[in-house]
């Protein structure tokens, strides 16, 4: 029995717990155990029942095979707290479920955790309305100037040349109002939440999200304070680790390059350094993936198996994080991939791989959960693996949403143009429909709504006194060129253009003008010869 897999949506990590008890209680092999001076139907040891559910554990696909025989364990001691599993005198909670040939058995009834009740998402949503174009403030008009009637002279047809010059109507300059900082962090805030909603394929985030959670300065803070390798800049070193376990990991990570030399060398001085890196991240108060965030990685996890999806949703998820905790999970995951690929580093432990190690040292600093009913240390060690695996992409900053915020903001800050009876929004505008029409029809339609404005423009040509003969000449044919239609109803005879333009006097040529000589041509002939 290998169970269905649970996609994402709300309340994934209540709905794996129910999944794993029903799949639990309906495939455990049950037989007749000998216990207490009495035999007992219906029961399993806590042998056979580590076996059998882990071997169930790692052919899940929410789960995974890198599940192991502690974690498998350590969920049968969960299921014996919350009356999953009883010992045959019905004893429960205080109990410690051991791997040994201690007998078990189900209750009557298994309890599963009840999925909460969802509100609605107009309740529970308190995202304010992003901020649109047609949020604006008209700026003050200035007082009426006269301004002359326009006279299309010599100059003013050389700068439009053929161009209608039709009715402009009124209209005024329209400006966003400034946008506040206040602004910039709802539009942040709200981009990201649905970029996150959008890259994990939900309808809405509800149960999976709740708003209040997301900090836009967090977001913003982990966008731009980043050194060049992407690592986030604290500025409040209060809020940073402690100068002892920064160098600790430097030395762990750099090894044997980053050993300082006033650090006394010995046998195991490496599994020591290890030691206080991982008490220190044991001891925080909450993980690093933070409580509030346990819903949201527990639904990456079903992403998984399409790893540019899921480490995109890591990187936009990771946003949301405090810097300090972002920062944090940074240089630990960085110290994870180091060692795991680091040669040179000696065994840090006999009996488990150097990977194996990272993940079962670490998993439950990164994720956890509040709950005591929970999967969070399977759900754990599938995240941290994939995590560590691909550090470099799934905490950098997702230039995607980057990109679209930028460009909303740039959108929101350009000015406007409105006419007069028109909206300031093209989006407000009730919608238009276009009618099909022939090509003769659009021929007409453009000639009429043109031939107005050049009919002036071709009788103002006319009367222009200023303009030369041979100017106007130019331009009358450049006009004729460019509107033959309205060039020929102006003038449909060359007695018309005549009495408007008298045609130029024709230009005489010159006459040729022979040289008379006195005396005819005689050929050349030679006379007296002067060589000696």
């Amino acid at each position: 029995m290998e169970g269905k897999m649970i996609g994402p949506g709300p309340y994934r990590a209540t709905k794996l717990w129910n999944e794993t008890i029903k799949l639990f209680r309906g495939g455990m092999p049950l037989k007749r155990h000998w216990a207490y001076f009495r035999s007992y139907d219906n029961s399993f040891t806590g042998s056979e029942a580590v076996d059998w559910l882990h071997e169930l554990l790692k052919r899940n696909h929410n789960f995974g095979p890198e599940v192991s025989r502690y974690q498998t364990l350590q969920l049968l001691r969960k299921f014996m707290k919350n009356h999953v599993v009883e010992d045959v005198k019905g004893r429960y909670g205080k109990e410690d479920f051991e791997d040994s040939g201690q007998v078990y058995r189900f209750p009557p009834t298994s309890p599963l955790k009840p999925l909460p009740q969802r509100t609605p998402v107009s309740e529970n949503c308190d995202l304010p309305r992003l901020i649109r174009w047609d949020d604006y403030e008209e700026l003050p008009q200035p007082e009426k100037i006269p301004m002359k009637s326009l006279i299309l002279n010599s100059e003013t047809w050389n700068k439009r040349h053929s161009i209608a010059i039709g009715e402009v109507h009124e209209c005024k300059i329209i400006r966003r109002s400034d946008i506040t900082p206040k602004q910039v962090d709802q539009i942040w805030k709200k981009m990201t939440i649905a970029h996150l909603q959008r890259v994990l394929g939900l309808k809405t985030m509800d149960g999976v999200l709740d708003p209040k959670h997301v900090n836009a300065k967090h977001i913003i803070h982990n966008v731009f304070s980043v050194n060049k390798t992407g690592i986030v800049i604290v500025k409040n070193k209060a809020e940073d680790m402690p100068y002892w376990v920064l160098s600790a990991m430097k030395c762990l990570a750099n090894w044997p390059n980053g050993r300082e030399t006033k650090q006394p060398m010995y046998p195991g001085f490496e599994r020591d350094v290890l030691r206080t890196v991982a008490e220190y991240f044991q001891r925080l108060k909450e993980p690093l993936l933070t409580f509030q965030l346990y819903e949201v990685f527990v639904n990456i996890l079903s992403l998984l198996q399409q790893k540019e999806v899921a480490a995109e949703a890591l990187q936009v998820c990771s946003l949301l994080l405090p810097p300090a905790n972002r920062r944090r999970l940074q240089l630990l995951l960085r110290l994870m991939a180091r060692v795991c690929q680091n040669p040179a580093l000696p065994p840090l432990n006999d009996a488990i791989a150097t990977r194996t190690l990272m993940v079962q040292t670490f998993s439950r600093c990164i994720l956890g959960s509040a709950e005591e009913v929970d999967l969070d240390e399977l759900l754990a060690t599938k995240l941290v693996t994939f995590m560590m695996e691909h550090h470099d992409s799934v905490l950098r900053v997702p230039s995607s949403l980057h990109r679209h915020v930028d460009d909303h903001l740039s959108h929101l800050r350009r000015v406007q143009i409105k006419y007069a009876g028109a909206d300031t929004d093209s989006s407000l505008v009730s919608p238009s429909y276009c009618r099909k029409i022939s090509r003769a029809e659009f021929e007409e339609q453009r000639v009429s709504s043109s031939q107005g404005p050049m009919q002036e423009l071709l009788e103002g040509l006319i009367a222009d006194t200023e303009l030369s003969a041979k100017d106007k000449r130019k331009r009358l044919k450049q006009f004729q060129k460019s509107y033959p239609e309205i060039y020929r109803r102006r003038f449909p005879t060359a007695e018309s253009k005549a009495a408007v333009l008298p045609e130029k006097a024709p230009r005489l040529k010159p006459q040729l003008m022979l040289l008379t000589l006195k005396k005819p041509f005689q050929p050349f002939q030679r006379s007296w010869s002067f060589r000696t």
